[in-house]
């Protein structure tokens, strides 16, 4: 299955949360999408409830389902808590770690910006998104003007924006650290990550 580039407002009225940045559409309009939206009345069953809660996590971080798959296997491959250790595996993603500090306003903007090569870790340009941060990790802006000058901006129109307690951020140098690794309370708590899990070891 191919990375979503479909309609945001028509995957969060199909989930009934804001997985894509809210937008009027979902408020005009607060029932399933299609012609039979005000009306469906879906029964979920154990099947569905996992399913729907896999595809929500997937469309969060804008993974294909391959992708998905070998992250989740990788954390069920380690010892410990296999939902944690498969939520935090996606939270210390570089293109997640650029968006939580700011340096772009969505995960599909941050996944670009490293793609086109505007990031360094450590010093080193990183263009890979689905690079895996570790802690001490300095996640930065290239040394190029139009890197600086993006993230800076982004950095304002992200300036409500709350960066996670397990970083800092240096907005005068445009660089972050990671201190530590997130805990269970500091994941994302919209999703039963024990569904997935269950779902996967069908």
């Amino acid at each position: 299955m191919s990375r979503y580039t479909g309609p945001k407002a028509r995957i969060n009225r199909r989930f009934g949360c804001e997985i894509f940045p809210s937008c009027k559409a979902v408020e005009r309009k607060p029932y399933f999408p299609g012609i039979h939206g005000p009306r469906l009345r879906r029964k979920v069953s154990e099947y569905g409830t996992g399913l729907n809660e896999k595809q929500k996590l997937r469309y969060m971080y804008g993974l294909t389902e391959r992708q998905f798959r070998l992250t989740f296997d990788a954390a069920k491959s380690q010892r410990g808590v296999t939902s944690e250790l498969f939520m935090r595996f996606l939270e210390m993603r570089l293109d997640s770690v650029v968006y939580l500090l700011g340096f772009a306003r969505t995960r599909r903007a941050a996944r670009q910006l490293v793609c086109h090569g505007h990031i360094v870790v450590n010093n080193l340009k990183v263009d890979i998104p689905s690079y895996r941060c570790s802690v001490g990790d300095v996640v930065g802006a290239r040394s190029h003007d139009s890197s600086k000058r993006y993230i800076t901006q982004s950095l304002e129109d992200c300036r409500y924006r709350v960066v996670p307690v397990w970083m800092t951020l240096d907005s005068f140098t445009l660089k972050g650290k990671i201190e530590r690794e997130p805990i269970a309370e500091e994941l994302e708590q919209r999703i039963n990550g024990q569904l997935i899990v269950e779902f996967y070891s069908r």
